[in-house]
């Protein structure tokens, strides 16, 4: 009789825990699908600037990218046709020669160091030739063991500018960024060096529920 008793006692006690868990797993499954395309660029900028294809294929839909980019560049090369084409034959030379170049140009940037360029603020301009800007030597410290260290150059005087003062090169600085949702399966990053500078935006696209891949570029912010 007591058994009998004490099981609908212990199914009653076990259903506020199971509740809470299945509530717990949800919150978290939704926080982890907020915060995903977050993850991926941060995985794919570190993996791209590590020239790491094998990570960066995991994030990036290189046949949507190249078509985007594609658009994306013979829009800008139109609108500078149009823009100086009347004016400047030069212009309209050079523009023409770029949109001859486009596949080319689009070949360059559809690689991991491509990527890795428009994640660091370095979008194509449509130039003729233009590449993306290759990956930094490392540093000395971080050269293979037993390599030998390369002389150090014989120290100079630095150039002064004529009010006599050293000239000191200023390094380039980052670009300031923005990242949000743009629709439930649409999240753009938006990139910009200046308050007067023009604005770039790399989007990622949702595939399934966590997954996000670099899909499309937007030259015309």
């Amino acid at each position: 009789m007591n058994r009998r008793s004490n099981a609908p006692m212990k199914g009653s006690a076990t259903r506020p825990l199971i509740v809470t868990l299945i509530v717990v797993v949800v919150i978290a499954a939704l926080g982890f699908a907020y915060a995903s395309p977050y993850i991926a660029l941060n995985n794919l900028k570190r993996a791209a600037d590590a020239r790491d294809a094998q990570t960066v294929n995991q994030y990036v839909d290189f046949p949507a990218l190249r078509d985007s980019l594609k658009q994306q560049v013979t829009g800008l090369l139109t609108r500078r046709l149009d823009q100086h084409g009347s004016g400047n034959p030069f212009a309209a030379i050079g523009a023409m020669i770029g949109v001859a170049l486009i596949g080319p140009l689009v070949d360059a940037y559809a690689t991991p160091d491509g990527v890795a360029a428009l994640l660091n603020g370095m979008p194509p301009r449509g130039n003729p030739g233009e590449r993306p800007p290759a990956p930094a030597v490392p540093p000395a410290s971080d050269a293979a063991p037993g390599a030998t260290a390369p002389a150090p150059a014989t120290p100079s005087t630095p150039s002064t500018q004529p009010s006599g003062t050293p000239a000191t090169p200023t390094p380039p600085q980052p670009p300031q960024t923005t990242a949000g949702y743009r629709g439930l399966n649409e999240f753009v990053v938006t990139y910009q060096h200046g308050a007067g500078d023009a604005r770039y935006s790399a989007i990622f696209a949702r595939e399934g529920l966590f997954t996000w891949k670099l899909a499309a570029v937007d030259l015309n912010e």
